[in-house]
């Protein structure tokens, strides 16, 4: 397995999407022939957003939405990191006329893809933002530090960003969190998922043989050293204090099960944090 995943991060973004395609083909040719296709939903080798059932997943994340943010058929949402759309297809089948979902990703295919096939849905709106990013995008130069949201100020009741925040380097979380504050209406939320190091998580690693993280260093924990964005946890004051200082809250933590706790008590495999503004 460990040699697998080092084979895995020494190719670039497009070869390891390459190879996923190649290994999904045949269950995707055999979807085709039966005419098994469901609208919105893309074939298994064209995504490359997270593990686990496409539909079900993001089934799972409106009703965590709804649940732990407040959300409204009528709001304004926007999703970092949009990727192929696991989370925009619940959304469309939920808001009204009157909500608006917009969402951008670094990685192109993706993007295309969204826009071809949410075509009937006028409120819903995609783009690709080329930044670089050594699990998905080399092809740029154009870094996550400085970018600065293409939205006005409080323009969203929601800010949603599953498994985005888990690759990035600290500084561009800093800077992807003063944007979430300034695009967010008073009172608005931010949905993000996050690796975060606490004591029991520390634990964990610690007693593992096989540890997800190996890799660590003062504030963060990285999964791959030649992939740095591959997979990284913060150490959960860190992040804390840097979600303070872009004028958001931590309304509510939740643990994920990635560090040993029970599945079933937990609400994402990655930990959740809910801010508010």
């Amino acid at each position: 397995m460990k040699l697998l995943r080092r084979i895995y991060y020494w190719l670039r973004p497009g070869q390891r999407r390459l190879v996923r395609r190649w290994f999904f083909l045949p269950a995707d040719l055999f979807d085709l022939l039966l005419n098994r296709q469901t609208p919105l939903v893309p074939p298994k080798g064209r995504i490359f957003t997270g593990q686990g059932d496409f539909v079900e997943t993001g089934n799972t994340f409106l009703k965590n939405f709804i649940d732990t943010c407040i959300l409204q058929p009528h709001h304004h949402i926007l999703d970092v990191g949009c990727g192929i759309g696991r989370v925009a297809r619940p959304l469309a089948g939920f808001m009204d006329h009157r909500g608006r979902y917009e969402g951008f990703d670094i990685v192109q295919e993706g993007i295309d893809w969204c826009k071809k096939h949410y075509m009937d849905y006028p409120n819903f709106s995609f783009r690709y933002l080329p930044l670089q990013n050594d699990l998905y995008n080399l092809n740029s130069n154009v870094q996550a530090d400085a970018f600065r949201f293409p939205y006005p100020d409080q323009d969203f009741d929601l800010v949603i960003l599953t498994s985005v925040f888990t690759h990035m380097q600290a500084e561009e979380v800093k800077n992807y969190l003063g944007e979430i504050a300034r695009v967010l209406k008073p009172g608005g939320h931010c949905f993000a998922t996050f690796f975060l190091i606490t004591q029991v998580s520390e634990s964990y690693l610690d007693q593992s043989t096989d540890p997800f993280f190996p890799y660590r260093y003062d504030d963060f924990f990285l999964h791959d050293d030649h992939v740095k964005n591959a997979n990284i946890a913060y150490r959960y004051p860190f992040i804390k204090k840097m979600i303070e200082q872009s004028s958001l809250s931590v309304k509510e933590l939740y643990e994920g099960w990635w560090a040993g706790k029970g599945r079933e008590a937990c609400m994402n495999f990655q930990d959740v944090l809910i801010m508010s503004r």
